[in-house]
């Protein structure tokens, strides 16, 4: 039998979840009778929003889908984009943190191009690629790059020089410096990075399908604005939400078992 604290523990945990779940339900509740008669009650935007929910992979028309299958076209673009970062930041982080006349070439350009919102950079990616697919690759890689760079950059720094000492008495070629020494020691900043990196492109994926109109979470949120049904608005936002939740879960669990490795 488990000790009394731990139960105690245990459903304290439980139970403030669902209080504060029961107090959010409660003002939207509250705001949809009193604040704005547009905004649908909890009971209404289940009622129409249920056969999106009850059936998410159901396709009745391009964009008329299931919220489970507009959820898939955002998060397959975002792994496409968010891979992208990867590539470019990683290995720009690496060197900004290796090379002082790297940083300081590069680093005011960063900063600079860093706060630029993707509403900024989706139509400069339509002009440079002419296609709003590669377009979309474009923004979110763009976006979601920099505290992946950021991070790296910081951990590569913070690599005791005692490390670096090491691997030059035992004559280590730089290769094997960087992966046995180097990509060890910089792995916590560098999923610090990661998981920053990913949050930010699960955010542009919505602005990007908004502005391109393209099959998926963001698409659909836009289309039901039009055409004024806020109880999709509400689904949709929630499930923006559950989902972003769930990949920073993901990313923590991941980056835990790195770090346990």
């Amino acid at each position: 039998m488990k000790p009394m604290t731990t139960m105690k523990r245990e459903l304290v945990a439980l139970l403030l979840p669902a209080f504060g779940l029961a107090l959010v339900l409660g003002a939207w509740s509250v705001s949809s009778r009193t604040w704005s008669k547009s905004l649908p009650s909890p009971s209404k935007t289940w009622e129409v929003s249920r056969p999106y929910v009850a059936e998410p992979f159901e396709k009745r028309g391009e964009m008329d889908q299931g919220l489970g299958r507009f959820a898939w076209y955002s998060l397959i673009l975002v792994a496409k984009g968010y891979g992208l970062a990867l590539l470019v930041g990683t290995p720009l982080g690496f060197l900004l943190g290796l090379s002082p006349l790297f940083r300081r070439s590069l680093d005011p350009i960063i900063q600079v191009l860093r706060p630029v919102s993707p509403l900024a950079w989706l139509p400069l990616g339509l002009v440079l690629f002419q296609n709003s697919g590669p377009a979309a690759l474009f923004t979110i890689a763009i976006c979601a790059m920099w505290p992946t760079v950021l991070n790296t950059a910081v951990g590569v720094r913070a690599v005791p020089q005692d490390y670096l000492n090491v691997a030059r008495v035992l004559n280590l070629s730089r290769s094997r410096t960087l992966f046995k020494i180097l990509v060890p020691a910089t792995l916590p900043y560098m999923f610090t990075g990661f998981r920053l990196s990913l949050g930010i492109a699960w955010l542009v994926i919505v602005a990007v399908e908004m502005l391109t109109g393209a099959p998926g979470i963001g698409g659909f949120l836009w289309q039901e604005y039009n055409s004024l049904i806020y109880e999709h608005i509400i689904a949709c936002i929630i499930t923006i939400g559950l989902i972003g939740f769930a990949l920073d879960k993901v990313m923590g669990a991941v980056e835990a078992r790195f770090r346990t490795a």
